[in-house]
């Protein structure tokens, strides 16, 4: 029931608002500084609002090479994006590659609704081993007094693959129990890289009082059929200009999506 609270309808649409590369990383570009970031990703934001999306999530999706923890000149500098271009009409969210501390942080101290991150789990991956801590997250969401921010736990990370042999529908109903997911998310190997819908449809079958998103590979010509599985969608490459992740949105992308996804929503009420 939270979901069509907070979202305001069926099958939401989260989008992502990508930020250029923060302050401290290798990409980050010192000639235009932090107000080319805040300019950049309050572009992007007024074209995925004006294009119907139903949230935005902001993340640092440009601090290349990733690590596992944020460091203050990051935390600082994406705050001041979030809170600058953060939209007024829509919920938004927070997403911090790969720091769920720093991603709640920056929510609550900018009034975000959710975060996104790998809360859970044990994983070999890009970034060297990888062990989330689900308990420390939620007990620190407790002292900064931000129960209301919903968290949404992906179990099957880009850039990364679990260890142990449970498979993912095991590992959703077990993080369900012992880990008190707001959301699961399933997503392909990397960024917009379509995940097997059979991954969806064998958690969904484990998870069934959860809400599951789709994760990464979303765009127009595919979201329909994923939409019969899924309760919603975080889009981001396929909505940027040729697709590309690093380039600008493309508001006729975004039309073209979100058409296709209000259709969706109109057949899986007419096939109720």
């Amino acid at each position: 029931m939270w979901l069509k609270e907070v979202f305001q309808t069926e099958k939401p649409v989260i989008a992502m608002a990508h930020l250029p590369a923060l302050p401290g990383t290798p990409r980050y570009d010192r000639n235009m500084g932090v107000d080319f970031i805040v300019d950049h990703v309050a572009a992007d934001v007024e074209r995925l609002v004006a294009g119907g999306v139903d949230a935005i999530m902001f993340c640092n999706e440009d601090d290349r090479p990733y690590v596992l923890k944020a460091g203050l000149e990051q935390v600082t500098a994406m705050t001041r994006a979030v809170t600058v271009a953060a939209p007024q009409d829509i919920p938004f969210g927070v997403d911090f590659l790969w720091d769920p501390m720093a991603a709640l942080a920056v929510a609550g101290a900018t009034g975000a609704a959710f975060i996104r991150e790998v809360n859970s789990g044990l994983y070999e991956s890009d970034m060297g081993l990888w062990a989330p801590n689900a308990g420390e997250l939620l007990r620190y969401r407790s002292r900064i007094d931000a129960d209301n921010t919903r968290v949404f736990y992906n179990i099957m990370p880009e850039f990364a693959s679990a260890l142990g042999n449970r498979d993912v529908a095991q590992r959703a109903r077990s993080v369900a129990v012992s880990s008190l997911p707001d959301a699961i998310l399933i997503s392909g190997s990397m960024a917009g890289e379509e995940p097997d819908i059979a991954h969806l449809q064998a958690v969904k079958a484990a998870v069934s009082d959860i809400p599951l998103f789709l994760n990464t590979g979303a765009n127009a010509e595919n979201i329909e059929s994923y939409l019969q599985v899924a309760d919603g969608v975080i889009v981001g490459s396929s909505l940027k200009v040729n697709a590309y992740t690093w380039n600008a949105v493309d508001p006729v992308r975004v039309e073209q999506f979100m058409t296709a996804v209000h259709r969706a929503r109109e057949n899986g009420k007419a096939a109720s």
